[in-house]
This record gives C-alpha cells, sequence and structure tokens, in this order.
C-alpha cells in the first residue's frame, strides 16, 4: 500500500469542496494503491456532546466514537466514484485497481482493541494504526487545515505553519495540535512517515504521492 489517506470529518462543512476532494482521491486510486480511513467529524462530535452531558465511561466513548468513523465512511463512499466499503484489511490490501477501498475501523478495532479509551485518541492515532497493519509507505491526514501550527490558526493571526518537524518533537510538545497527541507516538512505533495536508487543495495530496514538495506539514521518524 502506497499510502492511507484519512480524511477529515471537518471537511464535510463544504459540500462542494469534499465532493471534488472525493472525486480527485477516485482519480488518484487509477495510479496509486491507496486507502482511506474516514475521520468523525460531526459524528463523533455528537458521542462528544452526549460524554459531557453522560460523563460516559471512557470505553463507551471510545467505542461510540470509533461507530461514527464507520458513519463518515458510508457517508464518503455514496460520494466518492469507484469506492468501496470494507470492514476486512485483507480486502483493503487486496483491491482491485483503480478502486478506492473505505476501510471502516469498528470491527476491527473492537476485536484487536490496540488503544487507549481516551478523547486523546482519534482518527489520527486509528488511521497511523491501520496504515501500520496495511504495511503503508505513507499515512497523509486529509483536514481543513495547511497542517501543524505554532498555534491555533482559527484564535490567532500570528500562527506559521510548520513544514516539517519529527514525530519526537511533536511529542514533546505534549498537546493537540491539528492532530491528537498520541499521533507521534503511533508513528514512532510503526516508523511512518505522515503529513498533514488541507483537502481543500487535493493537488497537494498527489504533490506529496508523487514525492514533491507542497504546502503541508511532514511529520518525520
Amino acid at each position: 500500500m502506497e499510502a492511507v489517506l484519512k480524511v477529515g470529518g471537518s471537511l464535510a462543512d463544504d459540500i462542494a469542496s469534499l465532493t471534488r476532494l472525493c472525486q480527485e482521491l477516485s482519480a488518484l486510486a487509477k495510479a496509486y494503491r491507496i486507502a482511506i480511513v474516514p475521520g468523525g467529524g460531526e459524528f463523533a462530535d455528537t458521542i462528544r456532546k452526549f460524554d459531557k452531558t453522560y460523563g460516559l465511561s471512557n470505553t463507551v466513548a471510545h467505542k461510540m466514537a470509533i461507530l461514527a468513523m464507520d458513519q463518515y465512511g458510508f457517508l464518503l463512499s455514496d460520494i466518492t466514484p469507484k469506492s468501496y466499503v470494507s470492514h476486512s484489511l485483507k480486502e483493503v490490501s487486496n483491491s482491485a485497481k483503480g478502486m478506492l477501498p473505505i476501510l471502516l475501523p469498528s470491527k476491527l478495532m473492537f476485536r484487536e482493541d490496540p488503544l487507549e479509551h481516551s478523547w486523546d485518541v482519534t482518527s489520527d492515532t486509528i488511521a497511523a494504526y491501520i496504515a501500520c497493519l496495511l504495511d503503508a509507505e505513507k499515512l497523509v491526514l486529509v483536514t481543513d487545515v495547511d497542517g501543524i501550527f505554532s498555534k491555533d490558526p482559527k484564535k490567532t493571526l500570528d500562527a506559521k505553519l510548520v513544514e516539517e518537524l519529527s514525530a519526537e518533537e511533536l511529542l514533546a510538545w505534549n498537546r493537540r495540535t491539528s492532530v491528537d497527541k498520541v499521533l507521534p507516538k503511533i508513528l514512532l512505533q510503526a516508523n511512518l512517515d505522515c503529513y498533514v495536508v488541507n483537502g481543500g487543495y487535493p493537488e497537494r495530496i498527489k504533490l506529496i504521492l508523487e514525492d514533491k514538495k507542497t504546502v503541508c506539514t511532514h511529520i518525520t521518524v
């Protein structure tokens, strides 16, 4: 597998942009062996609200959030040409050329249960874990911002894009950025290169797959 792409749920806020992205990813699947892991988006945000209201146990909140990823995966498949959903790593790994598999993670994650049950683990870390199992060369986190910033770009004007940093450096930050806190730990364990890129510019994803420079954050190991 050349790359696993996590398509973030935040991208669903812009219908035209997400639809274009999904069409472009389908086109890329003709030339590259790639697979999608869905984010959680508003589906997962709903679980967060119930957690705040009811004080859910960590395990129940974790499982409900993973099921939210499945729901977003069905949505992505419905708007992505020549895609299909699957619970099977083997089926995804052996996908026919030109088809774009979307891995629904719930069955795998419930069976293996490899990660801590907390909101520090999101679809970012889950996608990294799956990328490792698929022996992917790259993990590409497709989100609604250009990458990882020195500060929250949605809250401050002097935030600067970090074009490259190591997983060890990111781990030392010990805070959530545009990726979750546990991600760098999994990247180090898996020896997996990761890119954080804005899905509003699908051409940047193509450049990453071509090993060419573009606007993004490259997390090295």
